[in-house]
């Protein structure tokens, strides 16, 4: 009898007693197999502690490698950085010298563990033991010198904002394991991963602090709920500052509720009031609309009938320079009577072929995120085209606005934003209106900034022009959206600007009204008054 498999082996098969040569190659072969998966083994533990020790002694060695680009503004101040740091860790299953790690410990850490305490650390039974995370510099260096198993330094990078809330809604935030989740970190997320080189924004840190200071200020003065303010070059289409309240503390998101986190420049849909007389007024321009109109008292407006469906009236405080106004003049004193007038004598679909044009019909794909879907009206009867001329009955984004203002005034060319830094360059974009036109408009919002509801955003040593807009909540004509568009220099314009305050309420200085022209428009000058030498120093 035999055992099979031993007596296979020993006699190499059942009938090989007679062949030697055969058994020794076989046992030969055995051996190889046994040395090499041994040598396999012993090798894959080797490299998987390896592993493990170098990225934890990733600083010990000199080798930190940040693990994402940096995010720069446009004049290389950093917005966003992976900062490395160092944790002490202890194995104490790999300590040779017991004594001379807890003294080291107690050295580095003399509050934290006494002597005794670090031997007590030093013979624990625990495998792995975090003795200090985020270790000084100095901290680290004195492990690093010393070398001693077991006592090792752990690198970790964590992403770093110096800005903290001056770009939280633009810049956004990455996540525990480093993806972006929000803002430029989400959208180039690819580059910034794959990347050393930094990303470099058009946005300008100085302006868009300033920006922030004046809004903040802003909000407080008059309580408003929410405030807005956006700065585009208009020629490269550049962003130079983008800022949105209530915003949130980018390194402690927990402090700051979610909903501050919307970024309401893209986010935000709302009726823009009065602005949307630069466009009414555009289009009368564009087809040869040139009389005057009735404007000394409310206009109403019929439905088929003859009925009398609406009236429309400006505000109380309203007093019309003369009864008849041509089109200039109704922009200019932003009368809605005459606003009204004009939308009703555009042929059919005019507003919306126009609307089309400055994309008010669809969100915006941009670079930098996108848009909310503007809200138009759900018909275009009488009373929808006239309230439209005047910015009401249709709500768009804050973004939406100010392409189109830039569009109606940079020489007729809607131009997308960008917010990577450009070199200067020809405009490329769709032309939506004449040059001419563009210019007739400029020369309106000129003497708007000099005449009449723009003057306190006027500057001395530059020509500015603007329009005004206070738009009644709807349902709630307590509260209102006020806000400025600007266009400086305006005799060929390199900047357009918007300033919104969402809900401001009535000061003592602004005798209780609460109108664009106590709140939005002196926020603006405040901004400008401040920015102008930066802008063309």
């Amino acid at each position: 009898m035999f055992e099979i498999g031993r007596d296979i082996f020993k006699h190499g098969s059942l009938n090989a007693s007679s062949d030697r040569r055969g058994h020794r190659r076989m046992r030969i072969v055995y051996y190889v197999f046994v040395v090499a998966f041994a040598i396999f083994v012993v090798r894959t533990l080797a490299l998987g502690i390896e592993g493990t020790d170098r990225a934890r002694r990733a600083g010990a060695d000199g080798a930190w490698t940040a693990q994402r680009a940096d995010i720069i503004d446009r004049n290389g101040d950093i917005l966003a950085k992976n900062i490395m740091s160092g944790h002490i860790t202890l194995r104490p299953p790999y300590v040779e010298n017991r004594d001379a790690v807890a003294q080291t410990i107690h050295q580095i850490l003399p509050y934290e563990y006494t002597l005794a305490q670090a031997l007590n650390l030093v013979n624990s039974s625990r495998k792995f033991i975090y003795v200090k995370k985020y270790a000084s510099d100095d901290q680290r260096t004195v492990v690093e010198k010393a070398k001693l198993p077991g006592l090792e330094i752990e690198a970790e990078q964590k992403r770093r904002y110096p800005k903290r809330r001056l770009f939280s809604h633009i810049i956004g935030f990455v996540g525990r394991d480093g993806y972006g989740l929000e803002g430029i970190e989400r959208i180039y997320n690819d580059y910034l991963s794959e990347n050393s080189d930094p990303l470099q924004l058009s946005l300008d840190s100085r302006i868009q602090a300033v920006f922030y200071d004046q809004l903040t200020i802003a909000m407080q003065k008059y309580q408003a709920r929410a405030a807005m303010g956006l700065l585009m070059n208009s020629r490269t289409g550049e962003m130079i500052a983008m800022v949105s309240l209530p915003d949130f503390d980018p390194e402690n998101r927990e402090l700051d509720p979610v909903s501050n986190r919307m970024f309401m420049p893209l986010r935000g849909v709302f009726e823009m009031g009065s602005i949307f007389k630069i466009f009414n007024t555009a289009m009368a321009m564009e087809n040869g609309i040139d009389k005057e109109y009735y404007v000394a008292e409310p206009f109403p407006i019929t439905d088929k009938f003859g009925r009398v469906v609406k009236r429309v009236r400006d505000v109380s405080s309203f007093k019309p320079p003369r009864p008849n106004l041509s089109i200039e003049e109704i922009m200019l004193h932003s009368c809605n009577a005459g606003s009204a007038q004009i939308a009703l004598d555009l042929p059919d679909g005019t507003q919306q072929e126009f609307f089309r044009r400055l994309h008010f019909d669809e969100p915006l794909e941009l670079e930098f995120g996108t848009t909310e879907r503007p809200l138009p009206p759900a018909k275009w009867g009488p009373v929808e085209r006239a309230t439209v001329s005047y910015g009401h009955g249709i709500s768009v984004t804050p973004m939406h606005l100010l392409l189109a203002v830039n569009a109606m005034t940079n020489g007729g060319i809607y131009i997308y934003p960008t917010i990577l830094k450009r070199g200067v360059g020809p405009v490329r974009g769709e032309r939506v209106v004449s040059d001419e036109i563009s210019a007739r408009l400029r020369n309106i919002m000129f003497n708007i900034a000099e005449q009449t509801s723009g003057k306190q955003a006027r500057v001395a040593g530059i020509q500015i022009g603007g329009k005004t807009a206070t738009a009644e909540k709807y349902g709630n004509s307590k509260k209102n959206l006020t806000a400025f568009a600007g266009i400086f220099p305006v005799s060929a314009p390199q900047y357009t600007i918007l300033v919104i305050l969402d809900e401001p309420k009535g000061t003592k200085e602004s005798f209780g009204l609460r109108t664009a022209a106590w709140n939005a428009v002196p926020t603006t000058g405040k901004i400008l008054d401040s920015i102008l030498p930066l802008l063309f120093e």
